[in-house]
């Protein structure tokens, strides 16, 4: 088998009972028979992590992974003088300006999100409002047509009543009575 390590990276306590920040795990069976030497889980758990003077790799490389979010990489410490931690440096750089567009793009998607949302609920009540006008529309229109029959009934009634009168006036002039 070839060796193989995970190494977690804790940014909060796992262990509160114990100060230390390095934590090896070795895989075992339910005997606590190690399956092999080599490999297991390093668990490091940043927070308790402190150190004065840097005198290791594993030291330096905490270090950044606790501290290098906050570092200007301008003007890195002495302890990051190294190649490889501005190769890091500027790796996490990347990867924060990279995080920079993704939030950028994020907040502009949210913004059209808004913008179509809100678009979305004035042309709904633009369609409300134009439905209401048009059933009011209807009902004037319906009201102005009743009333237009009722005018044609009465002038109706009112041609009417003057040709019983007329027909009445005829009668009568030809000396007919007639009663009604």
């Amino acid at each position: 088998m070839k060796p193989t390590y995970a190494i977690w990276l804790l940014g909060e306590n796992l262990i509160k009972t114990d100060s230390d920040y390095l934590h090896a795990y070795k895989l075992r069976d339910e005997r606590s028979r190690i399956l092999a030497n080599h490999g297991g889980i390093w668990l490091l758990e940043l927070e308790k992590f402190s150190a004065q003077c840097i005198e290791t790799e594993q030291q330096r490389w905490l270090l950044f992974f606790k501290d290098g979010g906050r570092l200007d990489d301008n003007r890195l410490p002495d302890w990051m003088n190294t190649p490889e931690m501005r190769q890091a440096m500027s790796t996490l750089r990347k990867f924060s300006e990279k995080e920079r567009d993704y939030h950028a793009y994020q907040a502009r998607q949210n913004f059209i999100r808004e913008q179509n949302t809100i678009r979305g609920e004035y042309e709904q009540m633009l369609a409300e409002k134009e439905q209401m006008l048009a059933e009011r529309d209807r009902a004037l229109a319906e009201r102005e047509q009743e009333r237009a029959g009722r005018d044609q009934e009465r002038a109706e009634k009112e041609r009417a009543l003057v040709e019983k009168e007329r027909l009445l006036a005829l009668l009568k002039q030809a000396g007919v009575d007639y009663l009604p």
